[in-house]
């Protein structure tokens, strides 16, 4: 099966919850969903639907999908009840779109990632419900990944075994990306790099040995600029103590092929190495590509592709 490992839903338990009390600061009239202050997006019948899901998946060449929570509804800012309650309605309501196709879909947990104690709890019971991995924001409100405080969710996720897929949400604020939609065009892409080079360059990824990582959009700015990062450690007093040479995280460090260029997506493949690369669509968002099989056919050849497309997530993602 074709598999898009990066696939997003906003599932009925979830609108339900933020249509009964306007202090989610959601609004939802069926056909946009506009998060109060943050992000106003077309909302589509496969956010919610399995069949619909299937069917836009066939538009663009694909079969199956690992599914996530829309990004605008992480919630992290929201008070620590209402936070909790949207990832408790998320989690039951991925579980619930998956069982409607068991054959075609996995799904990845949604935690409250704002109190660690608990997104490492509800990462325990999202498991055992079926969750394959957990998709988490570049930052939680501002705080970084490698903050000592999140070591519980690290720990929780090192002793699971669970991916963790990380996701821009919440970008630093940057007056040179206000217009041309450079927040997302630029701004995910360097939100992705800073995650990641952090939790390498902080030890995190040494202290919980078992954790795997995967960068959405081909991995952000980081395949292309990690050399950059190695050479600094060389060179720079304030990088003593970080690893020598990042790349060394090579095969914990996962990427979704998502560039929206095949010369690019080529780079990536060879610089990562293909077991480590996955479809990723962004679905059904309008930055999602296409005709996303036909760019990566045309990077690497029909046999790299269907590794990339079929085989290293059927794998990963525990499809039948």
């Amino acid at each position: 099966m074709k598999i898009d490992v990066h696939n997003h839903v906003i599932p009925k338990t979830v609108l339900d919850l933020l249509n009964s009390d306007r202090g989610f600061g959601v609004v939802h009239d069926g056909k946009i969903v506009n998060v109060v202050g943050q992000f106003e997006f077309p909302f589509t019948d496969s956010m919610c639907e399995p069949d619909a899901k299937i069917e836009e998946l066939a538009k663009h060449g694909l079969e199956a999908a690992v599914l996530s929570i829309a990004p605008p509804t992480f919630l992290y800012h929201l008070d620590a009840a209402r936070s909790e309650a949207v990832c408790e309605a998320a989690n039951d309501g991925m579980a619930a779109f998956a069982a409607a196709q068991p054959r075609r879909f996995r799904w990845m947990a949604h935690v409250p990632m704002r109190a660690p104690e608990r997104a490492a709890d509800m990462l325990r019971r999202a498991k055992n419900a079926g969750a394959v991995g957990v998709e988490i924001a570049t930052n939680i409100v501002g705080e970084r990944l490698d903050e000592a405080r999140f070591d519980p969710f690290w720990s929780a996720a090192d002793e699971l075994g669970l991916p963790v897929m990380i996701h821009p949400w919440y970008n630093a604020p940057n007056p040179g990306l206000d217009e041309w939609y450079f927040q997302n065009v630029i701004g995910n892409p360097l939100e992705t790099m800073t995650a990641a080079c952090r939790l390498i360059c902080a030890g995190t990824l040494d202290r919980f040995a078992r954790v795997q990582i995967l960068l959405v959009h081909g991995g952000g700015h980081l395949p292309y600029q990690l050399g950059r990062l190695r050479h600094a450690a060389s060179v720079r007093e304030e990088l003593k103590d970080a690893p020598k040479d990042p790349w060394s995280y090579a095969g914990r460090l996962k990427f979704d092929c998502l560039t929206h260029d095949a010369k690019a997506a080529a780079f990536l493949i060879d610089r990562a190495g293909v077991d480590n690369v996955f479809m990723g669509t962004d679905l059904p968002f309008d930055m999602a590509p296409t005709h996303p099989t036909v760019t990566l056919d045309e990077a690497v050849g029909k046999t790299v592709a269907r590794q990339v497309l079929e085989t290293n997530a059927a794998k990963y993602f525990h499809f039948a």
